[in-house]
């Protein structure tokens, strides 16, 4: 962990049930993110699951969302998944349910995990052609499988 660069987050527990956000181990990149109600994913529904949490990061970073693979081995995938340095409401977690069986999520089950990540902008350019490489225009599995 000495190794690690460490920015400030701060945290608003926004309903009675929320949890401060907490790191599974010495070396983790995520730290998780708890429901805060009881809620059943229904096979193949999408719903969204309130964490009671907001959350501020300095402006040049973002938080990227991403499944807790206990679930995602479940079939229980996040989608979306970006959260911006402006952004001051509460995180709401988009869930997916990709099996053919009912899932229950439980106030307090751990539902996402969260990376804050620096952000490069792009400058866009606009241009008549683009620089070529061996790939060229080679899409979907042109390079192997």
């Amino acid at each position: 962990m000495k190794n690690m660069i460490k920015i400030k987050v701060r945290v608003k527990l926004i309903h009675p049930d929320a949890k401060m956000p907490f790191y599974g181990s010495e070396e983790a990149a995520g730290f998780d993110l708890y429901s805060v109600e009881d809620v059943t994913i229904m096979a193949g529904e999408t719903k969204i699951i309130k964490t009671g949490v907001s959350l501020e990061i300095q402006e040049g970073y973002c938080f990227q969302v991403w499944d807790r693979s206990g679930l995602g081995a479940k079939g229980i995938h996040r989608f979306a998944g970006l959260g911006d340095s402006d952004y001051r409401g509460e995180y709401k977690i988009v869930l997916h349910n990709s099996t053919q069986k009912d899932y229950e999520i439980k106030k307090g089950d751990r539902i996402a995990q969260i990376v804050p990540v620096p952000i490069v902008r792009a400058d866009f350019e606009q241009t008549e052609k683009l620089n070529e490489t061996s790939r060229g225009e080679g899409g979907f599995h042109s390079t192997g499988q």
